[in-house]
């Protein structure tokens, strides 16, 4: 029997340097650079180039792909407890080479694109010489890919694209967005949609304006896409005709539990805000960490950090164990269904504990807040991944067409008279 949880001292020293290097040399990058995704900014490249070299030495870059990739091959666990370092610091997923949507799209086009596809596309991806952008979700459909419209029509040996996307981060930096498109509408609703490769200089590709989250995003980075007779060439599909869920499924496996550690690192970055203050300020004479009120915030919130953490990698330990997401399903909703929640309390309670300060710009928390709530939309509503959770449950338990529940106290204490009826009617008789 084996229950353990250590990390192998080897790997550990390689965290143990990830961690100072991201809090000494990628952290203060978030405060003088400008968009993390933005590889036409010479001032950007001047300064993450050299870091991106220091990561590639250790062999700590895009350790979720594969050696033929230029990474290597990690197990989700190891990618996950590598990610909660990296989740403190905007800059830190981009200097170890495993941001999104980069990082799935990087997966989707390993395992999909043609030679001449990996050449033009794939490989600069991974060299973060370009970015890329994921366009799925529409403004009349949000997350739902049973209603999207847009649609792509096969003429001549191009197909034409047309339609409105919405929410497509960093489009705008992107050298090429993948894109969802129906190409088969009288198909079977999972049979309907197509993948495509779309180069974003493409005539006929229109932003239309870019939507920020919060109020740290100036310029905003979520594109609404208008996509007006968008002609890319025959063998721009990626994966089969009709196989647009396949492929989208290619990308979202585990860079679910990457997205979860990484926001344990910015709710621990909150959390640890959070017990500096109230070490640091008194009121009423004392100071607010000996205030019961606040201890119950300190108590609770180090202990929906804790379970959440365990859960997420529990769910990474079972992804590698089984190889198979479908029989991991079940954790990988509970863990969206929590992450938002667990995102939005630590950080409301740091918000409060710091006072009007925590309601301003110069602390973290607001925007905090406002994440947690992109991030209860951003893949797929938490209400969808709940109802998905509770019918897998479901799926292993069974009803009764008893009167009374299979638990009814009276029927259980009939069961077990039956069962030592022997036993009992002895010591019965030995007693009178």
């Amino acid at each position: 029997m084996s229950w353990d949880f250590e990390t192998d001292p080897e790997y550990q020293k390689e965290l143990d340097w990830a961690e100072k290097f991201v809090r000494e040399e990628v952290e203060p990058l978030d405060y003088v650079l400008g968009h993390p995704y933005d590889v036409r900014d010479p001032v950007r490249n001047k300064l993450v180039r050299p870091l991106q070299a220091e990561v590639k030495k250790r062999k700590l870059w895009a350790c979720h792909l594969g050696p033929e990739l230029g990474g290597q091959g990690y197990g989700q666990v190891k990618l996950a407890l590598l990610n909660e370092i990296l989740g403190g610091s905007r800059f830190a997923p981009i200097v170890f080479g495993c941001q999104a949507p980069d990082s799935g799209n990087a997966e989707i086009l390993a395992h999909y694109g043609t030679p001449e596809q990996r050449k033009r596309f794939l490989q600069p991806l991974l060299d973060n010489e370009i970015v890329s952008a994921f366009s799925m979700t529409e403004p009349q459909g949000g997350a739902d890919p049973k209603v999207f419209t847009t649609k792509a029509e096969l003429k001549g040996d191009n197909w034409v694209i047309n339609g409105h996307k919405w929410f497509s981060s960093n489009a705008h930096l992107s050298s090429f967005l993948i894109v969802m498109a129906v190409t088969d509408p009288d198909a079977d609703p999972y049979k309907r949609m197509s993948m495509f490769i779309v180069p974003t200089e493409t005539p006929g590709v229109n932003i239309l304006r870019n939507l920020g989250v919060g109020t740290h995003e100036r310029e905003g980075s979520h594109a609404y896409i208008h996509y007006d007779n968008a002609m890319v060439p025959k063998d721009h599909m990626l994966g089969p005709r009709g196989g647009a869920f396949v492929v989208a499924q290619t990308r979202l496996g585990g860079g679910r539990i990457h997205h979860a550690m990484r926001t344990i690192g910015q709710v621990r970055r909150a959390f640890d805000m959070m017990c500096e203050r109230v070490l640091s300020r008194t009121t009423q004479g004392e100071l607010l960490a000996k205030k019961q009120m606040v201890q119950e915030k300190i108590a609770d919130s180090w202990m929906e950090i804790e379970q959440f953490r365990l859960l997420v990698l529990r769910t990474a330990w079972k992804i590698d164990r089984y190889k198979d997401y479908l029989k991991v399903r079940k954790d990988i909703a509970a863990v969206k269904a929590l992450m938002p929640k667990v995102f939005h309390d630590v950080a409301a309670r740091a918000l409060h504990l710091h006072g009007s300060l925590g309601a301003t710009g110069e602390m973290p928390f607001v925007e905090q807040v406002i994440q947690s709530f992109h991030m209860g939309l951003a893949d797929g509503p938490t209400e969808v991944h709940k109802v998905t959770l509770a019918r897998q449950v479901l799926r292993e338990y069974k009803g009764t067409t008893d009167l009374f529940p299979s638990q009814h106290i009276p029927k259980l204490r009939e069961a077990a008279l039956k069962k030592y009826a022997d036993v009992i009617e002895r010591e019965v008789h030995a007693q009178s």
